[in-house]
């Protein structure tokens, strides 16, 4: 089996790239733990001054892999990730706390990017949806496809962003504009709203990132890690932290709704490809998007 996430150095820079192509490099437990164990190495690393994270094939990810499943402890002496004894969960129940500590390690993990004290550079290529834009909004810049897309589809139903750097990143009338849809965003909008930073035709994204990337090798370690550590603290003293434990426990919830289990029993009845169509249809984006 091929590495979830492969990881190289050279030229001064750390290259990061989500590697599950069959899937869409959709995420799972060993992608982002890929992920996190990536930035680790090139934070530690005296020979990396900026970090690039991609996706393998074209395809940055296409968020969580809603077909992937979630082995269940073994209830014999039953413990919840908290480190609390309790009894076995009696079947459909939900508890919040253990959902909170499973989506939160996830954050965790993601934060990791907006906490690295080098400059993360993400690669925005063909499709970034869903749960893929609660990782990669936490990077420093964008770099987009001039043909790729981002959106948080799941506003649809099944989900809030967990890292919430939606607003921060956007203000208030794009946030609400995109999140309250969950419409697919274009290379062009994205640039013009300020959600990315650069738009590149796709032959020549991965070089002009690199490029810029390896720049960054021109510029002392600590006066890069101090100005990114005074720019990000002045989105926590903006409610960033607070904003993410209210997503991230708000997203446990709308899985849990009525109409979110009705959605997750079709499919498993369906399928993925079938059910996500119906929701994206009446926007027609996404995979609905009209053929020209």
């Amino acid at each position: 089996m091929t590495e979830p996430v492969l990881y190289e150095e050279r030229d001064d820079i750390a290259i990061i790239t989500l590697n599950r192509p069959h899937k869409r490099n959709a995420l799972n437990e060993a992608v982002i733990q890929g992920l996190a164990d990536g930035i680790d190495a090139a934070t530690k690393s005296a020979d990396v001054a900026a970090i690039v994270l991609r996706g393998a094939d074209g395809t940055l990810t296409a968020g969580y892999d809603l077909g992937a499943t979630v082995e269940e402890p073994d209830y014999v002496g039953w413990t919840t990730p908290y480190g609390a004894k309790g009894p076995k969960p009696r079947e459909g129940a939900w508890d919040p706390v253990r959902d909170y500590q499973f989506m939160h390690n996830n954050v965790r993990r993601f934060m990791k990017v907006w906490e690295c004290p080098k400059p993360v550079l993400g690669e925005v290529s063909g499709w970034a949806v869903g749960g893929a834009t609660d990782l990669v909004l936490c990077c420093d810049q964008l770099y987009m496809a001039s043909d790729a897309h981002i959106g948080y589809a799941p506003s649809r139903v099944f989900g809030t962003p967990t890292t919430m750097m939606w607003i921060y990143r956007l203000g208030l009338e794009h946030a609400k504009q995109f999140l309250l849809t969950g419409r697919a965003i274009d290379a062009d909008t994205a640039f013009r709203i300020g959600l990315v930073a650069h738009v590149v035709k796709p032959e020549d994204l991965a070089a002009t990132i690199e490029a810029d990337a390896q720049r960054f090798r021109h510029i002392p370690a600590n006066q890069l890690a101090l100005n990114k550590m005074l720019i990000n603290q002045a989105f926590e003293n903006m409610g960033l932290r607070t904003s993410q434990m209210m997503g991230t426990f708000f997203d446990g919830v709308t899985r849990h709704t009525e109409e979110a289990l009705l959605w997750a029993e079709d499919l498993e009845e369906r399928g993925v490809r079938d059910v996500v169509a119906d929701r994206d249809r009446p926007w027609q984006d996404y995979g609905q998007r009209p053929k020209h």
